[in-house]
């Protein structure tokens, strides 16, 4: 899937530095890139048709259900094992559906689902099992490293879409650079969807369903921002 032209909205703020030559100083300019998080939120919601019940929103609700299920399900049949080898490519797919809706407004085909099994199976198994295996170590030294490092591989999946060449290492390490320095608008933006988690709650939790897809989509904005801001040093 190869990366269209984002239209989302952001703030920039121009500044100067200044890098030392060898023998006097460049003065350069650079743009500085702030999220514009509202917008992001907005444009997920139009890509779902605008409301909890268009026909686009009640489309990825049952997609996002049924990736749920199919990965219970195998995690039923073969403990731990049975998630592990279905979770790379099933994830993939919900991040193929949501992406390509954003980038061309089409409606999903949930046989889009599966794409992970049809495109590299074994590189998206391989991306799910070792972000997992990652984050795992991380968090065993502590909590907070192991949520630095699961916002640090977030992206990984969107990477693989762009660059089907790429291995599992090349797309959890171009993951890590596009999240440097954007880790925090990351986990801020997970957190303003609180409100609607808590009210979703609510009916047996069966409103839940309709968040999923508005944070899935809500991602694949997030990374079109990312992939199109000046690169983050350090």
């Amino acid at each position: 899937m190869s990366g269209g032209r984002t239209g989302v909205k952001y703030l920039q703020l121009r500044a100067l530095w200044y890098a030392v030559g060898t023998d006097k100083n460049l003065e350069q300019e650079r743009i500085v890139v702030f999220m514009d998080r509202a917008e992001l939120k907005a444009r997920a919601r139009a890509q779902l048709g605008g409301g909890i019940f268009q026909n686009e929103w009640m489309t990825a609700v049952g997609a996002c259900l049924l990736i749920g299920l199919i990965e219970a399900a195998a995690g039923s049949i073969l403990p731990a094992i049975g998630a592990l080898i279905i979770v790379g490519p099933m994830e993939y797919g919900q991040a193929y559906l949501f992406l390509k809706q954003a980038r061309d407004g089409q409606k999903m085909q949930l046989g889009d689902m599966f794409r992970g099994f049809q495109d590299d199976f074994g590189g998206t198994f391989l991306i799910g099992l070792m972000t997992w295996l990652f984050t795992f170590l991380w968090s065993l030294l502590l909590f907070i490293p192991g949520i630095v490092k699961y916002y640090a591989y977030s992206m990984a999946y969107y990477v693989k879409l762009d660059h089907p060449e790429y291995g599992w290492k090349a797309c959890i390490d171009e993951s890590r650079r596009l999240m440097n320095g954007h880790k925090f608008e990351k986990f801020v933006l997970d957190l303003s969807f609180i409100g609607w988690i808590i009210v979703g709650s609510l009916c047996l939790g069966i409103g839940t369903l309709w968040v999923t897809p508005y944070m899935a989509a809500t991602d694949a904005h997030f990374y079109e921002y990312v992939r199109t801001c000046p690169a983050v040093e350090g």
